[in-house]
């Protein structure tokens, strides 16, 4: 809480009157939210976004993101307004989890198109999948870096599934085994990859049941994400 604050400020003074919002979305927003797996994700809005905010944001956002953050998504206040069919799944993000740590609630009135969440849903699974498998066509034989990829991936297709669920219909749930348990149900498929992923990555010290051989969960979990995509790709 105490870095949220400290960031206000800097981004404040930063600024002055040019900041318009600061707005923290994502899974930092639920009850959890300070504990080491949830992304402290930062909307900065400002009048405008030109190279001499760049230049005196840059001591803030460096601060920001040496504390192992995601830098800030700087926008125009323009921007918010025009961009909302081109990034439909992270303002839908925004408008379901955020919370207003400065200025105008830009969110609140921002009307999102669901068709465009639908389409660019389809496209960031495909391309992401596809990413997947050239990466992990590089490290098949290491199976540490494999393990270590999957790992990097797997709160991304988390969310994807999530919004596969706002897609189809489905109220998600909250918290990324109860969304894919709702995957599992909904497509249906095996989701006991993603389990395994997330036992590791919450203790990386235990060895979960189910992880003989990296490779052969790396298959079910490509296996899995292209079920996702299927899914997907059939909704209207």
């Amino acid at each position: 809480m105490e870095h949220l604050k400290e960031l206000t400020t800097k981004l404040e003074h930063a600024f002055s009157d040019r900041l318009v919002s600061v707005i923290l979305y994502g899974s930092g927003v639920l009850h959890d939210q300070f504990d080491r797996f949830s992304d402290l994700n930062v909307l900065c809005v400002l009048k405008q976004v030109t190279p001499r905010e760049l230049s005196e944001g840059e001591p803030v956002v460096k601060w920001w993101t040496d504390l192992g953050n995601p830098s800030p998504l700087l926008l125009s206040e323009d921007e918010v307004h025009r961009s909302a069919d081109s990034f439909a799944i992270e303002f839908t993000d925004m408008k379901a989890r955020r919370r207003l740590l400065f200025g105008v609630d830009v969110i609140a009135d921002l009307h999102i198109d669901m068709k465009y969440h639908r389409v660019q849903l389809e496209h960031d699974l495909r391309s992401k999948l596809i990413r997947l498998r050239q990466k992990g066509a590089r490290v098949l034989s290491n199976p540490e870096a494999l393990l270590e990829l999957c790992l990097d991936s797997v709160t991304t297709f988390c969310t994807l599934g999530r919004h596969a669920l706002i897609a189809s219909g489905i109220h998600p749930k909250s918290e990324r085994r109860a969304v894919i348990w709702q995957l599992a149900h909904a497509i249906p498929m095996d989701v006991e990859a993603f389990e395994i992923l997330l036992n590791i990555r919450e203790d990386k010290s235990a060895h979960p049941t189910g992880l003989d051989d990296p490779g052969e969960l790396f298959a079910r979990y490509l296996d899995s994400i292209g079920r996702l995509v299927e899914f997907v790709d059939r909704l209207e």
